[in-house]
């Protein structure tokens, strides 16, 4: 079959992740494998899972079997080039309890691994942090994200959405469900900006009040025209500000929640979630806060992790009782599981904020409360930079009820990420400051271009943007707007120090572009949400054009809005090398998915992310190679693409419906059919005539093949790091669909 395809494989990279992901992979990739070689296409895999990237960690420990490839450098450099073409899948973003989940679950495999080392000591327990420090986090989009992001719904999706709209929570114009932040002596009112007038290197120093200067990082290299910021939190405010948000929560009697971002802000969010928690049990940690310190139990790791241990803490059951009489006293929580007792503050990665909010908006300006009942939400959001984006959207609903997901306009993103840049608040450059003095960004000259004055235990952090990817950001943004006719609104605000500087250098670069008969905008973020929202509420589409971390939250908060989740989105990276990099949509409820799995043989991972990715791949492949087959891969799998959700061939909710395999099988026939209709290539569409009526025909008996092992506990071997022979086989257990494909 492969007769008139190129005689060199064209390579698509498809990535191996976490998760529901990873497992939905198991049954998805054969299929994308077959079918891609028969147009000279190879499709290879690395493994840039969290447990992978522990293992990259650390070879000198392990055995040849046992070894990996530093898989995440690899295609690092591989984005730089014009030969890239990767699709991404969702990654876990790894915080400090889900890193030593994955070390433990590693050990017990025979992985000879080091424990986290909390508090290092010595040099060979400092070398194992950075190590692990290394991993934990967003340490994978940073690294292959060389370019601008183009994020949207398409329109099959959009289409669809309309169609059969998801279901929206009602709003009640009295609802008292707000969002409250610091809005001074936080990051966002602390900022100091600076723009690079030349290359240089740069270094961070603690002075201390008696004079003495530490340096916290040295030989940050900048280049010309960067910009580079610096900013502080001031905790002694902040635990002022949770204080008073606790007792306003208790007196408006609604839940008290926190919206962090502990993941990628892998440094600052833990200790402020940290600070959290002491603040709604201060009885708590007056009374054995030594005694917790001591057993090592920390509240940055949540809740959750210093009650497990308290077992092991001589008075352990004393401060269990303090704990529940804190419950007791202050307001009703917002939890994250109420039958099992879990709590908005158990575990620091399970209410990340930009998943979070949405989900509140949506249903009805709710979370749910220690009841198993929904209740209005006193939404905690400490920094200002962009907690008012949320409220602008609680105020909009308020005043004109749900969004209509069969009628309302989108808001496509187009954002700032090339390069590291902005770099979720730059966990490389973020301090917990350790005592009173100044922290200063000093020139290889010697020039002092930031500084802030701080107190022990303020949270300090820099962060960089490189002119290139403003140059490429601003340049794809009018690309988009000419080509889909649509507004583009540049989400900046004046007041403050970062954004004051990109619109100075978005004006001048606009300057460079052809933008006659286009609308751009430059507006604050709160102002930009509200223009959006007035458009989209009359089927308009707005452009928003943003830097990387409020692109990270209007991805997740337009489309679940719009489409009910934010895997339906076509997430594509057009890199600066010429290469692609395709994002396969946001893996928020994958743990959910995967103890289902586990439970019952039933996968609810959702791979239309994946489908819509692949499609763009192919195209981007096809055009970058002169590979025409690849091209028609592409555009057929698109058009399957719409027949899937015309036919609502996505997983069901309920045993004994189509799960992830299912529907994986339902995308092949269509993809088949599609293949074999088309008429650019017959000697192709002849091929997969045999492949589409062999599908077709035994449709009722693979349908019964993969629903067949539904109901029963499925062996995959492990969490993070699952056996592949376990996982192929629960994955992929209709023998019929399998040999069709091995025909391929």
């Amino acid at each position: 079959m492969n007769k008139g395809a190129p005689a060199s494989m064209a390579k698509i990279i498809y990535t191996l992740t976490d998760e529901a992901p990873f497992l939905a992979t198991h049954s998805f990739l054969p299929i994308i494998q077959a079918f891609a070689g028969t147009a000279g296409v190879d499709v290879e895999t690395r493994d840039i899972s969290l447990s992978g990237r522990i293992i990259a960690q650390f070879p000198e420990r392990l055995t040849d079997e046992q070894r990996l490839d530093d898989a995440l450098t690899e295609l690092g450099e591989l984005a730089k080039t014009p030969e890239a073409n990767i699709i991404k899948l969702p990654n876990i973003s790894a915080s400090i309890p889900q890193l030593k989940a994955a070390i433990a679950e590693l050990r017990s495999q025979g992985y000879d691994l080091p424990a986290y080392p909390d508090e290092p000591t010595t040099d060979e327990e400092r070398d194992v942090r950075a190590r692990y420090d290394r991993v934990k986090g967003s340490a994978v989009n940073p690294v292959l994200r060389e370019g601008n992001s183009d994020r949207r719904a398409p329109l099959s999706v959009k289409n669809y959405a309309k169609k059969h709209p998801h279901r929206m929570g009602a709003w009640s114009h009295d609802s008292k469900t707000n969002v409250v932040t610091m809005g001074k002596d936080d990051f966002r009112s602390n900022e100091q900006s600076w723009i690079a007038p030349a290359d240089d290197t740069l270094t961070i120093e603690f002075v201390a009040a008696d004079g003495d200067t530490t340096v916290l990082k040295q030989s940050i290299p900048v280049l010309q025209g960067e910009v580079v910021d610096g900013t502080v939190l001031h905790v002694r405010a902040l635990e002022v500000f949770l204080k008073d948000q606790i007792a306003a929560a208790q007196e408006q009697g609604v839940l008290f929640s926190v919206h962090l971002k502990a993941t990628m802000m892998k440094v600052s969010d833990p200790i402020i979630f940290g600070h959290v928690i002491r603040a709604f049990f201060p009885t708590v940690f007056e009374r054995f806060g030594a005694d917790l310190a001591a057993a090592g139990l920390n509240p940055n790791d949540g809740l959750g992790s210093v009650l497990a241990g308290l077992d092991a803490v001589p008075n352990g059951a004393e401060i269990k009782r303090a704990f529940d009489e804190g419950l007791d006293a202050g307001p009703e929580l917002a939890m994250v599981d109420s039958d099992k007792g879990i709590t908005n503050l158990h575990v620091p990665s399970d209410v990340i904020v930009d998943a979070s909010m949405p989900a509140m908006i949506r249903t009805s300006g709710h979370m749910w409360g220690p009841d198993g009942e929904e209740h209005d939400t006193l939404a905690v959001i400490p920094d200002s930079c962009y907690a008012g984006i949320y409220q602008t959207v609680i105020e909009d609903c308020r005043a004109n009820g749900a969004f209509d997901p069969a009628t309302m306009g989108s808001v496509p993103n187009v954002g700032l990420m090339a390069q590291k840049a902005e770099e979720y608040g730059s966990h490389d450059k973020t301090f917990e400051v350790p005592g009173a003095g100044r922290v200063r960004v000093v020139t290889s000259g010697g020039e002092t271009v930031i500084e802030h004055e701080v107190e022990a235990g303020d949270i300090w952090r820099a962060c960089q943007t490189k002119d290139v990817a403003i140059r490429d950001w601003v340049k794809l943004a009018v690309t988009r707007a000419r080509a889909s006719a649509t507004p583009a609104v540049f989400w900046l605000d004046e007041t403050r120090a970062h954004d004051a500087n990109l619109i100075g250098l978005v004006r001048t670069y606009l300057a460079e572009h052809d933008t006659d008969g286009l609308q751009i905008e430059i507006e604050s973020p709160e102002d930009a949400m509200a223009f959006s929202l007035e458009r989209i509420r009359r089927g308009e589409d707005t452009i928003s054009v943003t830097g990387n971390v409020l692109r990270d939250y209007l991805t997740d908060l337009f489309p679940i809005m719009e489409l009910g989740t934010s895997a339906k989105m076509l997430s594509v990276v057009p890199l600066l090398g010429g290469g692609g990099l395709f994002e396969t949509g946001a893996g928020g409820s994958a743990p959910k998915h995967v103890q289902q799995l586990v439970a019952e043989n039933y996968l609810r991972w959702d791979s239309l992310g994946e489908f819509l990715a692949l499609a763009v791949s192919f195209e981007h492949l096809g055009g970058a190679t002169g590979n025409q087959r690849a091209k028609i891969l592409g555009e057929t799998l698109d058009r399957a693409t719409g027949t899937f959700l015309d036919e609502n061939k996505s997983p069901g909710r309920k045993l004994g419906s189509i799960d992830n395999r299912g529907s994986h099988y339902y995308l092949a026939k269509y993809w088949a059919e599609e293949l074999a209709s088309q008429t650019e290539d017959a000697e192709l569409a002849a091929a997969f005539a045999d492949v589409a009526a062999s599908l077709g025909s035994h449709e009722q008996v693979i349908v019964e093949e993969l629903n067949g092992v539904q109901g029963h506990p499925a062996d995959i071997g492990g969490y993070y790091r699952p056996d592949d022979a376990k996982t192929g086989a629960v994955m992929r257990p209709s023998g019929t669909l399998n040999g069709i494909l091995a025909a391929l």
